[in-house]
């Protein structure tokens, strides 16, 4: 597992690459990526998921299927999010539409590919998002039901939850981000 930050991105681009590896010369199995605007909230929970999961380094994790994406999403069913599909896109949207989730079932069709398969935002619409987030087909259910149900309580997006689990982490928080460049190949070393 690699967890590489980028100190001085812009707060609108890939500030974070988290990425997993079948063996340290592999290529990765799954990425995440987030933004230098995502709130400390997400982050910090997303962290620490990372850090008390073992199976998040297990090498193929299980492919993207109906039963993944269910899986993933149902803290935002359980929350009362909006679903939407149409012939690509599934989505899930807050009750007050200030954050969303975004699964592309094209890209997940070729899951050995280094394309997003998962959108998360939050702002006033995807274009205009404060910040984004994005994961891979791989990236395991667990770790995005994890993010998904910290996001349907609003950490980072419109409140903080009244019971944080963790000591924070005095992470810097950023100016509103408004795109995110699709992560392309393996990350680089720590910068």
């Amino acid at each position: 597992m690699r967890i590489e930050l980028v100190h001085e991105a812009p707060t609108h681009e890939t500030a974070w690459v988290v990425a997993a590896y079948e063996t340290p010369v592999s290529d990765h199995t799954w990425h995440l990526t987030a933004t230098g605007a995502t709130p400390a909230p997400v982050l910090q929970d997303l962290l620490v998921d990372l850090a008390d999961g073992d199976e998040w380094n297990m090498a193929g994790a299980a492919p993207v299927d109906e039963t993944t994406v269910a899986a993933a999403t149902m803290p935002l069913a359980d929350a009362g999010w909006k679903h939407t599909a149409d012939e690509r896109w599934i989505r899930w949207t807050s009750p007050a539409r200030d954050a969303g989730v975004q699964f592309d079932s094209f890209v997940a069709q070729y899951p050995n590919q280094s394309l997003a398969t998962w959108t998360v935002w939050a702002g006033p619409s995807l274009n205009r998002a404060t910040w984004i987030l994005t994961a891979s087909a791989h990236t395991p259910s667990s770790l995005l039901a994890g993010l998904y149900e910290n996001l349907a309580h609003g950490d980072g997006t419109r409140r903080h939850s009244s019971g944080t689990r963790h000591k924070p982490l005095h992470l810097p928080t950023a100016p509103p981000a408004v795109t995110l460049p699709v992560p392309g190949t393996r990350p680089g070393p720590h910068r």
